[in-house]
């Protein structure tokens, strides 16, 4: 905030208020540059973590679409990419066919219902190694969970 008001009571409203800084007059246009340049910094490296999604040993980089487990490269295909996405963003609820279907393929798919069994299977396999699983709920759908090393 760039502002005339420099009571102690204005600083507090306006940084609680969600202002990241704030400058009170007179103030130099140097400075308000440098901390311009201050607050993009923060800002980029904050970022840099937000790309990751860590969920054990299964890191996932948003921005380079790649998963990792244990620190190795898993190759994916897009569609199990994005299947683990909505698995991992949904972790802990049941989610069935039907609504893997309509996400991931689209209401237009007419092909069997059973290709989200097969992309299951897949994505299983791949996981082999972490702590987080896709477990079968009878008679509803699929849910990602993370197992603790004891339970594995």
């Amino acid at each position: 905030m760039l502002t005339a008001r420099d009571d102690e009571i204005d600083k507090i409203i306006g940084l609680e208020s969600g202002a990241d800084d704030y400058m009170t007059k007179p103030f130099s246009p140097r400075e308000v540059l440098a901390r311009v340049k201050a607050g993009l910094r923060r800002q980029k490296l904050n970022s840099t973590e937000e790309h990751l999604i860590t969920l054990g040993s299964l890191v996932i980089d948003l921005n380079r679409h790649e998963v990792f487990v244990n620190g190795k490269l898993i190759p994916l295909t897009r569609k199990e990419y994005d299947l683990l996405l909505f698995l991992i963003k949904n972790k802990g609820i049941a989610l069935s066919r039907d609504v893997l279907l309509e996400t991931l393929w689209g209401f237009e798919y007419d092909g069997d219902t059973r290709i989200v069994d097969v992309h299951i299977f897949k994505l299983r396999e791949k996981l082999t190694g972490s702590n987080v699983v896709i477990v079968t709920k009878r008679g509803i759908g699929y849910m990602l969970e993370e197992v603790s090393n004891e339970t594995k």
